[in-house]
């Protein structure tokens, strides 16, 4: 059996040209030594052709890893995925967001027993998300600030994400009001707590569906520790389609009973629990 440093789980539906994208990302690493699962949620054949030319092309170890579209079942193909990993570290990210090269390195090089990393993103406009090429990509000039002001990017608080290296991380890391929690545009653990806690909740549909099995896992004793300025990724513009108020209701009732019980395991994740 392979055994990897770390497997890397991206979960997409129906974004080729965005994933080819993020893809050149994780072709470009500077830690080699991961596999990639594509747990898709039912896209169309112009998905498969793009990862199938990676897999024939590139050194990445790429298994796509699909469900036919019944609707949003995000959470059903990231347990599906989960389980096929091989390796004992997980690192869990979108389709839509494409690492700097030390993505995996960073990772990898801050992960500690029991805990889980949480990283950072930064949200691109659309007509920058278009422009973004294989080459910028390769040559990490699409994460350079200034190239990026060129193309009229604002100057804001939140692009220090993409400056902030070394001290600067750290300090930024140890001192933002904002919590580290398991958010899956980027965040890593242990494949091992996951299964402790039985994955995702099968029943959640759109928004803060990776927050719940965040929270079980605090409640299971796992720490979360913020690296949104160390470990960086660009996120893509893209519509929201499954965003709605009743599924918005839904989650909340589900994190709510979490919160209140105290809820480690759930009977609706990758092992099915039925009451007799």
């Amino acid at each position: 059996m392979d055994t990897y440093k770390a497997s890397v789980i991206i979960s997409t539906y129906n974004q080729p040209k965005w994933l080819e994208k993020v893809l050149w990302g994780y072709s470009v690493q500077t830690e080699t030594n991961f596999a990639i699962l594509i747990a898709d949620d039912g896209s169309a054949e112009t998905t498969k052709m793009v990862i199938d030319k990676f897999i024939a092309t590139s050194s990445l170890k790429i298994e796509h890893v699909w469900q036919k579209d019944d609707g949003f079942r995000k959470t059903r193909i990231l347990n599906k995925a989960i389980q096929q990993a091989k390796s004992e570290y997980l690192i869990f990210t979108d389709g839509d967001c494409i690492p700097r090269n030390d993505f995996v390195e960073t990772h990898l090089k801050l992960n500690m027993q029991n805990c889980f990393l949480s990283g950072g993103y930064f949200k691109l406009p659309k007509r920058i998300s278009e422009i973004i090429s294989k080459e910028d990509i390769e040559n990490q000039q699409c994460f350079k600030l200034d190239w990026l002001l060129g193309l009229g990017l604002k100057k804001t608080f939140k692009t220090k994400k993409l400056t902030a290296y070394g001290l600067k991380a750290w300090f930024l890391n140890t001192f933002t009001p904002t919590k580290a929690t398991f958010d899956g545009m980027n965040v890593s653990g242990w494949k091992s707590d996951i299964i402790a806690v039985n994955g995702f909740d099968e029943r959640m549909q759109y928004g803060g569906e990776d927050r719940e099995l965040g929270e079980r896992l605090m409640n299971y004793g796992a720490k979360f520790i913020q690296i949104r300025y160390s470990a960086i990724c660009l996120h893509l513009h893209h519509k929201r389609p499954y965003k709605n108020e009743e599924a918005r209701t839904l989650n909340n009732e589900i994190r709510k009973r979490t919160k209140r019980n105290k809820s480690v395991f759930t009977p609706f994740g990758i092992e099915k629990v039925t009451k007799n």
